[in-house]
């Protein structure tokens, strides 16, 4: 699978260096749209790829799929255009919460768009429990260190949000991508639940998903640990991307 790679951030290194870097054997990236060429130029010899600042010349080059490994920003800018002609998977989920957006990227005339699990797990289950309305309630529990989450020094862990993740997303649109992710695949931004927990004893964040429904109960818990290479992005994130990318260009499909 040839593969275009918009940005070059922690996520985009980390896939030059476990893909090209690592000689994959069903996937390459071959290209990769950034703002600077100067700043990335030297990415051309090192992973053997053709850096375009052009995204009309970008698309038109020969690759499979094109992922999006910059910031909510970029995406809201350049998705609209990306997803008229190529595949595309979407890290930046972030974005979707743009409604507008969002109409764009499910319109019939768009090409297929692939969201990684990212930072938890469990999607499947919760969309196969979602099947001929087995599903009526879904929670999502975050805890991060009560640095990332209030200016103010706190004590005692702190419940800094109980509500719906549409309210959420408006008020933490930097803490809340999981939620996002949780409520496309389960029961939308309006009736997903959940509570946002600030903890002056954390060292990771750790993200409890409990669903309930016709098929039953269910709950996960998954702590993430940083990406060495950049502590602000979790290494299930970057892990799930590789992951996604290598069961896409796979004969057997588990869980579709």
């Amino acid at each position: 699978m040839n593969i275009g790679l918009v940005g070059s951030g922690a996520i985009g290194q980390y896939l030059l260096k476990n893909i090209n870097g690592k000689t994959h054997e069903h996937l390459n990236i071959r290209s990769v749209f950034v703002r600077n060429y100067d700043k990335y130029k030297d990415l051309e010899e090192q992973y053997n790829v053709e850096l375009f600042t052009d995204l009309k010349k970008f698309l038109a080059a020969d690759t499979d799929l094109i992922v999006e490994a910059a910031n909510v920003e970029t995406v809201k800018t350049l998705l609209p255009d990306i997803i008229k002609e190529k595949d595309t998977m979407l890290i930046s989920i972030g974005a979707l919460a743009d409604e507008g957006l969002l109409k764009t990227v499910t319109a019939e005339n768009s090409k297929t768009l692939h969201l990684p699990s990212g930072g938890i797990g469990g999607l499947d289950l919760v969309q196969n429990a979602r099947a001929l309305g087995n599903l009526e309630k879904v929670t999502l529990t975050t805890r991060k260190p009560a640095s990332s989450l209030v200016d103010e020094p706190v004590s005692a862990e702190t419940t800094v949000f109980k509500g719906k993740a549409r309210e959420a997303i408006d008020k933490f649109p930097k803490n809340m991508n999981i939620s996002i992710i949780l409520s496309l695949a389960g029961l939308g931004i309006d009736k997903t639940e959940v509570v946002l927990i600030a903890d002056p004893e954390a060292d990771k964040n750790t993200h409890t998903i409990n669903i309930s429904g016709g098929f039953g109960d269910a709950e996960l818990t998954v702590s993430n640990n940083p990406l060495p290479e950049n502590p602000k992005t979790s290494a299930l994130a970057a892990l799930s991307v590789y992951a996604t990318l290598e069961r896409m260009a796979e004969n057997v499909k588990i869980g579709c």
